[in-house]
């Protein structure tokens, strides 16, 4: 990700959550984090610019991943890009060193937990009241270990 990009990724956290990060926060993880992994997902089409789809980031500390925040623009839902992302930011993660990986997720959120499922993450705990918008509960989910062969089938 590059830091021009910083304000078309805050725009798809904004339609995608209650509780978005700042453009702020978003300059910090491209410029200043070093444990920092940003990806997006564009997409091309004919002669046009890049529209910027989906974005994903994860902090590689040591030998763990955590995925931070993982989202795809609403117009482009249900298309494999949070998929694609997912894949190929576990993968980037597992060459600077990543094991394994770990999240958490809204407990209402089925769909993404659906996603994770399939990557072969599992529910290994919860954190209550997690959520300060509406206190809702996260699920923490963890892969143990990250096969990068296994993600291979997810990434294109």
């Amino acid at each position: 990700m590059l830091l021009a990009d910083v304000p078309r990724v805050h725009a798809i956290d904004v339609l995608s959550f209650s509780m978005p990060w700042s453009e702020r926060s978003y300059r910090f993880e491209v410029t200043e984090n070093r444990n920092s992994l940003v990806l997006v997902a564009e997409r091309v089409e004919n002669e046009a610019p890049p529209e910027l789809v989906g974005m994903i980031v994860i902090w590689v500390i040591i030998d763990e991943a955590h995925v931070a925040t993982i989202a795809t623009h609403p117009d482009y839902r249900g298309q494999g890009i949070g998929r694609r992302l997912l894949a190929n930011g576990l993968l980037a993660a597992s060459e600077r060193g990543a094991r394994l990986a770990y999240l958490e997720v809204r407990r209402g959120n089925q769909v993404a937990q659906e996603l994770y499922k399939k990557f072969g993450f599992q529910v290994v705990g919860e954190r209550l009241r997690y959520y300060q918008d509406n206190n809702e509960d996260a699920l923490l989910m963890t892969l143990d270990p990250i096969v990068p062969e296994l993600l291979q089938q997810f990434a294109v």
